[in-house]
């Protein structure tokens, strides 16, 4: 199953990750299939960047949200967008 999850990176206790498109049994920050967005928590409030096209693509095509990214796509509207049909 492919998921759409978290890649850490950036520096011990300065957290950075990317949104990106995966194979479940890949680790963490091993192989991913595309990249389609960041994620910086540190700033006030946090900076999110998704590639709305490319991730309604994947969700169209099956692919699961971890549960982080799929509060990260629901603030961006992108999960209403999927659910609409649109």
């Amino acid at each position: 199953m492919v998921r759409i999850r978290l890649r850490r990176m950036g520096a011990k206790g300065r957290p950075f990750y990317r949104v990106v498109v995966a194979d479940q049994k890949a680790a963490r920050d091993g192989r991913f299939v595309e990249q389609i967005g960041t994620y910086d928590p540190l700033p006030d409030p946090p900076a999110v960047k998704i590639d709305e096209a490319r991730a309604l693509h994947w969700l169209r095509n099956g692919a699961q949200p971890s549960d982080p990214v799929a509060h990260l796509l629901k603030n961006a509207g992108v999960l209403d967008k999927v659910k609409s049909g649109d």
